[in-house]
């Protein structure tokens, strides 16, 4: 891991040009061209899928497609373009999985030609694949069936009631007793990225990170709002062609008030005095997203520096962010990395957070994965908190400050993107390590 050294008071000065706007160097896209997706996507279920079967402990496993209302993991198993009801089907032999898909003659020949699955099972639309599928299930599995049904992951809750009933139905009633989750498998197969993911995320959190700068260099006090800002950060997406890593309203939040969690930005015009929060994530080659967060202070006429308790509190935070990169390794929990952070946290004078320190992130922005929480005060642990961490998980963290102000409170909450690594975890661009300061005059 490599750490920028930081002065005294560890501070970027921002001078400001007479204009509302400071040039910004052309906007490039590195991610232009097709995407590395599909060659990806065939690594993961031949060298991850199986590995994951295994720590699940299930012989194989069922997704139903369909068009308009599809399987969230449709693009992780390669029936994204389903229209008639399909079935993708992995079974675990020995350290190898063996892949059919059962699809109707509409859909079979571009199925043989993406050469994803090992076999193409045409099916008669009388049929239909869910009837084939089960009944070779039914001939084939004897050990345990996961169907994509979950209480708490969603994206392995995939399975409509009615789909589930039809495909149950269909199984005998023998196997239908074997029928498990998928969670568990969803969960030890999506939490863990590829080298070739983790790289493509380096790349797109350099741009994020970088982005938040340029925008702060836009800001006039007194003159730029929030939503300013905010509007500068989603021409950059634009210009570049990248998409959003959450939902567009609130990405970016830029929030020079009180807290206000996951939210829209405002009008509220930024002032002297104020701290800046920008959350902000892009989504690249429609497939992996960024989160991170950088602060901004904005000094009075003839200030130089923050007054003593914003530098604490800003100081505080960014060490919070690096205990917890410290406790980020193979075999700690989510928990162990929550209460590092957080101890620190209240050992400082911060009022207690409400939210975890982090979670995992690739493809979505709450990616399937450990979660760094667990340790707040008059709260029930999520079991995800007491997961280990795999070499390969990718997560988004804070390290938090919260304080009172005018009209709420106000949360500096550090927010890098890490990997664990097989010895640790390093950061995937150059944590800040300095408050930015904005001049008001």
């Amino acid at each position: 891991m490599k750490r920028t050294q930081t002065g005294v008071l560890g501070l970027i000065l921002l001078f400001m040009l007479p204009s509302c706007s400071q040039d910004v160097p052309p906007a490039v896209n590195p991610f232009d061209g097709p995407g590395p997706w599909k060659e990806i996507r065939r690594e993961r279920i031949n060298t991850l899928l199986p590995a994951a079967m295994q720590r699940a402990g299930v012989t194989a496993w069922a997704v139903v497609c369909r068009s308009n209302n599809n399987d969230p993991l449709a693009m992780h198993v390669g029936c994204e373009n389903a229209v008639a009801p399909a079935v993708f089907y992995f079974e675990l032999r020995g350290e190898e999985v063996f892949t059919i898909a059962f699809s109707p003659p509409g859909e079979a020949a571009a199925l043989v030609e993406l050469g994803l699955q090992d076999s193409v099972a045409v099916v008669d639309y009388n049929t239909g694949a869910v009837v084939a599928a089960a009944a070779y299930i039914n001939r084939n599995v004897k050990g345990r069936l996961a169907l994509n049904f979950s209480e708490d992951n969603e994206i392995a809750d995939g399975l409509s009631h009615t789909q589930y009933r039809h495909f149950t139905g269909a199984l005998s009633p023998e196997l239908r007793n074997r029928v498990v989750s998928s969670a568990g498998l969803v969960y030890e197969w999506l939490s863990v990225k590829l080298p070739a993911e983790v790289d493509i995320m380096r790349r797109a959190a350099d741009i994020t990170a970088r982005w938040q700068e340029e925008a702060y260099a836009q800001v006039v006090p007194g003159v730029s709002t929030d939503r300013d800002i905010a509007d500068y950060l989603k021409s950059r997406m634009r210009e570049i062609g990248v998409g959003d890593a959450w939902a567009p309203d609130q990405n970016p939040l830029v929030n020079s008030g009180p807290d206000r969690g996951h939210a829209h930005s405002t009008d509220r015009v930024i002032r002297a005095g104020d701290v800046i929060q920008i959350d902000f994530g892009i989504k690249v080659y429609g497939m992996w997203v960024t989160d991170i967060q950088r602060f901004a202070y904005v000094l009075h006429p003839g200030e130089t520096e923050p007054p003593a308790d914003i530098r604490r509190y800003w100081e505080v935070a960014r060490e919070g962010n690096r205990k917890a990169l410290a406790t980020m390794r193979p075999g700690a929990t989510g928990l162990e990395v929550d209460v590092a952070q957080r101890e620190w946290m209240r050992e400082n004078g911060s009022l207690e957070v409400f939210w975890s320190t982090g979670h995992p992130v690739g493809y979505v922005a709450h990616d399937v994965g450990p979660r760094l929480g667990g340790g707040q005060l008059d709260r029930e642990a999520h079991p995800a908190s007491f997961r280990q961490l795999r070499e390969g998980n990718v997560f988004a963290f804070d390290g938090f400050y919260k304080w009172e102000i005018e009209g709420g409170t106000k949360t500096i909450s550090v927010e890098e993107m890490a990997v664990v690594t097989a010895s640790g975890a390093e950061y995937l661009t150059e944590p800040q390590e300095e408050l930015i300061l904005i001049r008001s005059d």
